[in-house]
């Protein structure tokens, strides 16, 4: 049994699930599994829940998200959830299918009375498709959401 101190945070950080041909079904299950016997406080999920940015790939990762304990969990798309190779969707629609299977917002804030947790996206579709980006308005953003947080709270 997970015993933690009253102040004690917990955060399960996962990234890279790469739905799609190169997902291990096993890796995933042992990484649930994990999950459940840590008890988070907050689940964190950066990015790459897709090999290839396809529609059926993220439904994949938002089902396996729903599996996940239910506590608050965070999200921001990852390099490979941007179209490789549909060039014209990258750069006029480069989020569609993350938006609609993940989560709309890119950039956004999770408060609790223990932390404030800034997601931002570093995606740069138009830009580098490989390197992510962080833009001046994004850490002006996090710095504005970092300063109105709780005394005491946890600033990630």
């Amino acid at each position: 049994m997970n015993e933690k101190t009253p102040q004690q945070l917990t955060l399960l950080h996962i990234s890279d699930m790469h739905f799609g041909p190169y997902y291990v079904p096993r890796v995933g299950d042992a990484l649930l599994a994990f999950a459940y016997s840590v008890q988070p406080d907050i689940i964190v999920a950066s990015g790459d829940f897709t090999q290839r940015a396809k529609p059926r790939e993220f439904a994949e990762g938002a089902e396996y998200l729903r599996t996940l304990p239910e506590v608050p969990t965070v999200v921001v798309p990852g390099n490979h959830d941007v179209p490789l190779y549909r060039v014209f969707e990258r750069l006029f629609e480069p989020h569609k299918h993350y938006r609609a299977h993940i989560r709309d917002e890119l950039n956004w804030t999770l408060r609790t009375d223990r932390a404030v947790i800034v997601a931002l996206d570093s995606t740069a579709p138009r830009r580098a498709i490989t390197n992510g980006r962080i833009s001046r308005w994004q850490l002006d953003y996090a710095a504005r959401e970092f300063e109105s947080a709780p005394p005491g709270a946890a600033r990630i």
